[in-house]
């Protein structure tokens, strides 16, 4: 396919209006409704993996509308009444048939890397953590965009009907929507004995992806090699019906799409785990003595650095041998509904934290003091208001002689419930002989370290030892 043939096509097919649909329509998505793509350490425009994610999460409604908008094009032979024509020159038709799939893949592969790039020069004015690992999550969303037209301009060629591209697009969605529901996921039991829904291998046949809830969370290689394949089977089967003349010849080519599903399953890991895993080079720590971040997040250690080591100092003061001697930003990654893990030597927190997101200067000094002597045990993925919070503030309070908003909560409205709370139990604790104080810190320290038991019930008397 010469330049010139190139040009052509695209000038009088729907292949560039069809990228233009696909940019046009992400950028308005992501541009226009106010989602949690635009919030935290995830934001889409915050790091190149978040990047990547999001721009996939969008295929769940531009996956099928590139299949719809490909089987338009595999119609306009039909339209113009050409396919006798075309069938009786000597032109291969394979050749015949890379032409329009060509362009059609060109213009979206094109509209997929602009979307890409609108969102990567935010990026790099976020961030000076570059890296390649975000490089196959995006391709394969091209991957998905490409094999989606072809395989609609292949339908389209071999069931020639004004109603194939609506339908197509109406199947293509329900298939997404399956895969990211009930075909995709499987129920399961929280050690909460909440239900939760986790993703199965089915799941990775969609062109979409699980939201990001992590800055530290990747997809696994195997799911690159395992949805390149089932894409390539795919595309395969597409351009076969393109060039497919008899009936026997379209029946066949439902093979490349069967095997490449086969293929992708044996290699798609069927452990959610596996699936999305640890990006090991984000969370490498970055450290300035005692206090620590993650590569990803380099760029803050100087705001963390002083914060950080006064928030040892107070704890040390307060709490002697037993307090924490690191600080350290918090890379585990685990499932939604989980009891949080937390170190009685190290000060764990995160950039997206109530109380740390946002803090700077001294009140970030309290935000990491408040997760040092009682750190939250609200499961992974919930949010919630209660006996956590209240224990922080007494905590905090009692460190540093000092009652005051916790870092956030002003913002959020949440002071004066927390106060109202918080200062009774905080005034009776600073009134009691100082062993008796200790008792109940080091009580409330140990549930909420180990998350058994009630923090704040321990500060009031009802855990002390």
């Amino acid at each position: 396919m010469n330049t010139t043939v190139l040009r052509t096509e695209l000038r009088r097919s729907v292949a560039p209006w069809a990228g233009a649909a696909v940019l046009t329509g992400a950028l308005a998505f992501l541009y226009l409704i106010d989602g949690s793509w635009w919030r935290g350490g995830t934001a889409w425009t915050a790091q190149w993996t978040s990047l990547a994610l999001w721009t996939r999460g969008l295929l769940f409604y531009l996956w099928p509308l590139t299949v719809g908008l490909g089987a338009l094009q595999g119609l306009r032979d039909h339209r113009s009444r050409m396919p006798e024509l075309l069938s009786s020159t000597p032109r291969p038709a394979w050749q015949r048939a890379a032409v329009p799939a060509g362009a059609t893949a060109l213009a979206l592969a094109c509209a997929y890397v602009l979307l890409v790039l609108v969102g990567g020069v935010q990026v790099l004015a976020h961030t000076d953590y570059t890296h390649l690992g975000w490089l196959p999550i995006a391709t394969v969303g091209a991957l998905f965009l490409v094999a989606g037209a072809v395989l609609g301009m292949g339908v389209a060629r071999a069931l020639p009907s004004m109603l194939t591209p609506p339908a197509l697009t109406m199947a293509a969605f329900t298939f997404t929507v399956l895969m990211n529901a009930s075909l995709g996921h499987t129920e399961t039991a929280a050690p909460n004995g909440v239900p939760e829904s986790e993703p199965n291998r089915l799941s990775l046949l969609s062109p979409t992806v699980e939201e990001v809830h992590n800055v530290f969370v990747t997809l696994s290689a195997s799911v690159h090699v395992g949805q390149t394949l089932w894409l390539l089977g795919l595309a395969a089967t597409g351009f076969t019906l393109l060039v497919a003349a008899t009936p026997r010849t379209r029946l066949l080519a439902v093979t490349p799409a069967l095997a490449g599903a086969v293929l992708a399953l044996l290699v798609l890991p069927a452990d959610p785990q596996r699936m999305y895993v640890v990006d090991e080079s984000a969370a490498t720590p970055v450290c300035d003595g005692p206090v620590c971040v993650a590569r990803v997040h380099r760029e803050r250690l100087a705001e963390v650095a002083g914060p950080g080591r006064k928030a040892l100092r107070l704890l040390h003061d307060a709490l002697g041998d037993r307090a924490p001697d690191t600080v350290r930003e918090n890379t585990a990654v685990q499932p939604d509904g989980t009891t949080p893990r937390w170190s009685r030597d190290t000060v764990l927190f995160g950039f997206d934290d109530g109380l740390v997101g946002g803090a700077k200067g001294e009140e970030l000094t309290r935000a990491l003091v408040a997760e040092g002597m009682a750190p939250d045990c609200t499961p992974v993925g919930w949010s919630g208001v209660g006996g956590d919070l209240y224990a922080q503030a007494v905590a905090v309070g009692w460190v540093l002689g000092d009652l005051k908003p916790l870092p956030g909560t002003e913002a959020s409205g949440l002071h004066h419930q927390v106060d109202a709370e918080a200062r009774p139990v905080w005034k009776k604790l600073r009134a009691l002989p100082r062993a008796e104080q200790l008792s109940r810190i080091g009580a409330m320290r140990d549930a909420a370290l180990s998350c058994e038991g009630d923090a704040f019930d321990a500060l009031k008397g009802g855990g002390s030892r």
